[in-house]
């Protein structure tokens, strides 16, 4: 399945959860989208697992492919899966330029790097998955610092800062402090969901 590139808030509607990576819009309008929206029903095991699956792949702006490659990685590893998981998808380069505030979205974050405005430890990187570690420092070029939806997001940023990441006002360079905790993720999510969901699929 590839990246998704319709309509955001058309998907914030069908989630029923803001995701800050996706849009910076929300709607009052808590029913899914469509005419038959507002009948509400009730959902089953598989399909509350999946809403909560979705929730990450369209904030991180991952592929099915990619999520699953991480979640295989996750289960591989010693620690909770899940936790893994959320770590995983929250060093990934384009999300750590969004959560150091030099983005509005992690779609917006993903053109910079893509465009090689993002410079991880003094060099340019087009790679939106490089995963990040502590001690990486992350800086925008001359020409990306001008970019307006960068000069407004510096101006006011979009979300609050974070303890893992952490930019210099002055400098404008953002340090990997340390790998985030799965309770910073900026939406809610239930990411036992999103273990079960995969448990049978891989």
């Amino acid at each position: 399945m590839s990246r998704y590139t319709g309509p955001r808030l058309k998907v914030v509607r069908a989630l029923g959860t803001a995701l800050p990576g996706l849009t910076g819009k929300t709607t009052e309008r808590q029913y899914p989208p469509g005419q038959h929206g507002q009948r509400q029903r009730k959902k089953s095991d598989y399909g509350i697992k999946l809403m909560e699956k979705q929730k990450l792949r369209f904030n991180y702006g991952v592929t099915e492919a990619q999520i699953r490659r991480l979640m295989t990685e996750a289960k591989a590893s010693r620690e909770q899966a899940g936790k893994k998981l959320l770590e995983f998808l929250e060093r990934r380069i384009d999300n750590a330029v969004f959560r150091a505030g030099f983005a509005p979205t992690v779609v917006a974050a993903r053109q910079l790097v893509r465009h090689k405005h993002v410079l991880l430890n003094g060099r340019a990187v087009n790679i939106p998955s490089i995963r990040v570690k502590a001690g990486d420092t992350l800086q925008l070029t001359a020409r990306g610092l001008k970019i307006p939806c960068v000069v407004e997001t510096l101006a006011t940023p979009v979300l609050e800062a974070t303890e893992w990441v952490k930019r210099d006002a002055a400098s404008n360079i953002a340090t990997v402090i340390r790998n985030p905790d799965a309770n910073e993720v900026p939406f809610p999510i239930e990411i036992q969901h999103v273990v079960e969901y995969y448990a049978v699929r891989l």
